[in-house]
């Protein structure tokens, strides 16, 4: 586990920055909240506030990140006087925290914007339970918001804003679909029938913390599109509990509350919740469990049966979740699963036609962007297909078919980096064996995400070409229309093809650049003739099937 952390591969040191910086952000939105005057309960609750304003909104542009962000308190003002206006009326307090679970999930249906403000009305709503917030406090929790949340702008986009040099981070699939046929539809109803039985359970454990039970259940559901994918955040985040309660009780409760230390370990715990949550949500949900205790220890209400008790809530949520997927409206991991696997290849088709022009002299094309997001998508294939290669599955033989997808895959990202990286060499010269090399590549795409119009362009193609015999068939729509991958010995290959200007020096270095970015080709041409079988594999046995 430690190795999946740590040696895990951070493209631009993406996520040390987004550590780095939500350190920064979140502890100048606490110092500006100290000297303004505030409160303890409403420094955390501005703490809390610029996390999730870090954490959650993660819209395509800088722009769109700011107008999410400036909407934050929009949502979540309203929720957190409703919160405290009905904390001394149980009922209505638990409906109206369910309502929010709801309307928190269905959110998603408007891409990342509703996901980040369902989760800030979610988490407004849980931190006046926290915090035991009552409606005297509210103007001053209003004020601390605010300025935590201009705080952590000003780190996010002034100071510190990586994101301008960036590619947009990979679009989530479309739900299609109207009523129960769309996803976050079924999620929302799962997600609140979950809660409302961690909700009954937890309160007859507690009446006073029975709120980390619904927490549970709802940061089970956020970010997962499929009950497989449910299931496994489910038990990371038990184990992940687990293992930050028996920190908890070696380092927290030492320090009782003691202020300088509680406060370095809360920005080596916020460190963590950002470094982690990409690669191990059992790391992160470690940190998140240290930094909650760290704040009960600033309160001055930790001891070792809390930190038992929040064990227990947790696991109760957890199986709350688990009953709703398994049992409300199921989705099951195959559709979403195989949407990022056509993702992911529709993208090495564009990373290949880009480095095939630039290959060939043009100025404007550029690999580069696409392979940053070929590596999101299958960040994304790897959460969807993690039921089926986790330690625990009992489907062997899926298992094993789904590791070998992911293994042709990253092999695919390797062979596109490796071509990208020689596209952008400046005495890379076009070479007809690479443009031959590349529409097959492009062709063996089409065969897998579009089968049905590759075999229509073959036929094009055949017709096209009549009787001649040794000569490339003709490119139809952007791709190679050809049998089979056979590799160099089966590859279209024009002898004597490759441009021959200026001096021989110039062509030595043209021959040179082409021949290693033909070996990428040629192994990713073979890796995607090798996905044919896992991914064409016969519907009573289908690869990924939750």
């Amino acid at each position: 586990m430690l190795k999946k952390v740590f040696v895990a591969p951070d493209p631009g040191r993406l996520r040390l920055r987004s550590a780095a910086r939500a350190v920064l952000g979140i502890g100048l939105a606490v110092a500006v909240c100290g000297l303004a005057g505030h409160s303890l309960v409403a420094a955390i609750t501005g703490g809390l506030a610029a996390l999730l304003a870090l954490f959650t909104v993660t819209d395509a542009t800088v722009r769109g990140q700011a107008v999410t962000t400036a909407l934050l308190p929009v949502v979540g003002f309203p929720v957190l006087a409703l919160a405290a206006v009905l904390h001394d009326h149980p009922v209505a307090r638990d409906v109206a925290f369910l309502a929010v679970v709801a309307g928190g999930v269905y959110a998603r249906r408007w891409g990342p914007r509703g996901h980040a403000l369902g989760v800030f009305a979610f988490m407004t709503f849980f931190v006046t339970q926290f915090l035991r917030t009552m409606p005297g406090q509210l103007p001053e929790l209003y004020a601390a918001v605010a300025l935590s949340l201009v705080a952590s702008s000003a780190v996010r986009f002034g100071l510190w804003c990586y994101e301008r040099r960036l590619p947009p981070p990979a679009a989530q699939p479309r739900d299609e679909g109207r009523g129960l046929a769309r996803t976050t539809t079924r999620q929302a109803i799962q997600a609140t029938v979950g809660g409302a039985v961690a909700l009954v359970i937890g309160q007859m454990l507690s009446g006073e913390r029975w709120y980390w039970a619904v927490g549970a259940t709802w940061w089970i559901f956020v970010n997962t599109a499929s009950r497989g994918e449910t299931l496994v955040r489910g038990f990371r985040r038990v184990l992940g509990t687990l293992i930050g309660i028996g920190v908890g009780v070696v380092v927290l409760v030492p320090l009782e509350g003691a202020a300088v230390p509680t406060a370095v370990l809360v920005a080596a715990c916020v460190f963590g919740i950002f470094y982690t949550a990409a690669v191990s949500y059992t790391w992160m949900m470690l940190s998140v469990t240290l930094m909650a205790g760290a704040l009960y220890g600033l309160l001055g209400v930790l001891d070792p049966g809390l930190l038992a008790l929040r064990l227990m809530e947790t696991g109760i949520g957890a199986v709350g979740a688990v009953l709703a997927v398994l049992f409300v409206l199921p989705v099951t991991t195959h559709a979403t699963t195989d949407a990022w696997i056509q993702r992911a290849l529709r993208c090495v088709h564009v990373c290949t036609a880009e480095a095939a022009a630039r290959l060939s002299g043009s100025t404007t094309a550029d690999p580069a962007p696409h392979v940053a997001e070929l590596e999101a998508i299958l960040g994304r294939v790897r959460l969807s297909l993690a039921p089926l290669v986790h330690p625990l599955s009992p489907l062997r033989a899926r298992k094993a078919r789904a590791r070998h997808v992911l293994a042709l895959l990253d092999e695919c990202a390797r062979e596109v980096r490796g071509l990208a990286s020689i596209a952008g060499d400046p005495e890379a010269s076009h070479d007809a064996r690479l443009a031959a090399a590349c529409w097959r590549v492009e062709a063996a795409v089409e065969a897998l995400t579009a089968p049905e119009k590759a075999a229509r362009q073959r036929v094009a193609a055949a017709s096209a070409e009549g009787p001649r015999q040794g000569v490339a068939p003709a490119r139809v729509e952007g791709s190679l229309p050809v049998e089979g991958t056979a590799g160099v010995e089966g590859s279209a290959r024009v002898e004597g093809s490759t441009p021959v200007e200026g001096s021989q020096p110039a062509v030595a270095v043209a021959v040179a650049v082409a021949e290693p970015a033909l070996a990428h080709l040629h192994s990713l041409e073979r890796a995607l003739a090798e996905l044919a079988t896992p991914l064409r594999s016969s519907p009573r046995a289908p690869l990924i099937d939750a």
